[in-house]
């Protein structure tokens, strides 16, 4: 089955759009974690979106809250940031408000790789944007924003159903 095909098959009704955007964030997700697991050395996409997170935060955070922000267990962050604390990335240490929490800590090495290694990769990150104009791309910030919402919405039912 082609790819126009697959798009002309679910763009009839509503019920089919929201089947066809759900597969896709599926698929796209796994075609971008393939290409960047096999285009940045050393470290999986996974393992990098938990160093961006590390980077872009104002204090350390948790394994916990990043696993939140991931969208993962707490556990799936300590997995991602034990084998970053082996590479030399980060160093885990005992949060200083809550001893029984750990915080993840940038080292050098983390810094050196988004100042030098990925460098490289923000200019194939530019490639997936490139077809947009800056109308479109500021439109699908936003629609991928209220995403989140329904994200959101679907987690809290699935709260309330196993309260």
């Amino acid at each position: 089955m082609e790819l126009q095909e697959l798009i002309q098959r679910f763009s009839k009704t509503r019920e089919q759009q929201e089947k066809a955007i759900f597969s896709t964030l599926f698929i796209l997700g796994n075609r971008l974690q393939t290409i960047f697991d096999e285009r940045i050395p050393d470290i999986t996409l996974k393992q990098f979106m938990l160093l961006s997170l590390i980077r872009q935060a104002d204090t350390q955070m948790t394994f916990t809250q990043l696993g939140s922000m991931m969208g993962c267990s707490r556990q799936n962050v300590k997995k991602l940031a034990a084998v970053l604390e082996r590479n030399g990335y980060v160093t885990i240490k005992k949060n200083k408000a809550d001893v029984r929490a750990a915080t993840i800590v940038p080292t050098p090495k983390m810094h050196d790789f988004f100042d030098t290694v990925f460098v490289n990769y923000q200019t194939e990150l530019t490639c997936v944007f490139e077809h947009y104009s800056n109308e479109e791309l500021q439109q699908l910030f936003q629609l991928f924003m209220r995403l989140y919402e329904g994200v959101e919405c679907l987690e809290k039912r699935t709260k309330s159903e196993k309260a």
